[in-house]
């Protein structure tokens, strides 16, 4: 999708992420121990692990297990085929952009699903009060509240465990390190001062990050989720355990590991790589919370009037 953008605005987002980047250490030439070739992770000038670059998310597995005795697709030309025929699409709803605006990625090597815990590599049922739980948003269309925050353009979810257009560009600094997601450009700025977590009555749509480094893994702990938000059924008790590890050159090994007792019935856990890359990072520019919604909310009136006559 991001490759087919008219970037018109990009400029805007640039000025932002030029003023956090550092000078870059590149990469350090691989180490010979013993007979072997060990790769050395670089640093930054002031010592820390060096995650910097764009870096894609995405990747042709799964997140759950497939069901016992489907194939797991992972060509994309035949999963472009099977989306373009998703009765979503054609079947006479609003639908989404076609296969032509999607980019798929690559499978993770060896995995035929990414969750790794519990170990059905399903995530886990919700409980009782989750399933009673209204959804969101709602079949209602009163007003752009009433609909989910992609549609408004809002927000999209900090932990993007499966999609497309799923990018980070990681940029640091002494003390802080920053993640600018692609998908709706939110822009986390993480501490690493062991600061304590902002009190529990101020609420964020990306919640609140707090970092620490564990040898070369940035771990960073997310709360304070705003009730308003929507990842998977969990909304303002949802907390987040990211761990970023960089393995080579071209990969970050992500893992998040999840947990909301008011809404899964257990933790879970699911890890893939993060893969360099080289393309650019261009701005998403998303316009349906301008364009798209003026339509929604005309044709619930428009049903309204044609329900009362």
């Amino acid at each position: 999708m991001r490759r087919q953008f008219l970037v018109v605005v990009g400029a805007v987002a640039a000025v932002v992420v030029v003023s956090l980047v550092p000078v870059l250490v590149g990469a350090q030439a691989p180490t010979a121990t013993a007979g072997a070739t060990r790769w050395t992770p670089p640093q930054t000038p002031w010592g820390d692990p060096d995650l910097q670059g764009e870096w894609s998310a995405m990747t042709t597995t799964p997140l759950q297990r497939p069901t016992e005795g489907r194939e797991v697709i992972t060509d994309p030309e035949e999963l472009a085929r099977r989306f373009d025929a998703d009765p979503a699409l054609t079947g006479g709803g609003v639908g989404s952009y076609n296969a032509f605006w999607r980019e798929y990625g690559e499978p993770v090597k060896g995995r035929t699903h990414l969750i790794v815990d519990p170990p059905d590599g399903k995530i886990p049922p919700l409980t009782p009060d989750a399933l009673k739980r209204p959804a969101t948003p709602g079949d209602r269309a009163d007003g752009p509240e009433d609909r989910s925050l992609h549609e408004r353009c809002i927000n999209w979810e900090v932990v993007s465990d499966s999609g497309v257009n799923v990018y980070y560009r990681i940029v640091q600094t002494p003390g802080y390190v920053a993640i600018n997601h692609f998908r709706l450009h939110d822009m986390r700025i993480i501490p690493l001062d062991r600061r304590p977590h902002l009190p529990q009555d101020v609420r964020q749509w990306v919640g609140d990050s707090r970092g620490r480094w564990e040898g070369n893994t940035l771990v960073v702990d997310i709360t304070n989720f705003s009730d308003k938000t929507d990842y998977r059924g969990a909304r303002g008790n949802l907390h987040v355990i990211e761990r970023f590890t960089r393995v080579d050159a071209d990969t970050i090994n992500y893992e998040a590991a999840l947990e909301d007792p008011t809404t899964w019935t257990r933790p879970w856990r699911f890890a893939k790589p993060l893969r360099k890359d080289t393309g650019g990072f261009y701005e998403y520019a998303c316009h349906e919370g301008n364009h798209a919604m003026v339509g929604l909310l005309n044709g619930a009136r428009t049903q309204e009037k044609a329900a009362g006559k």
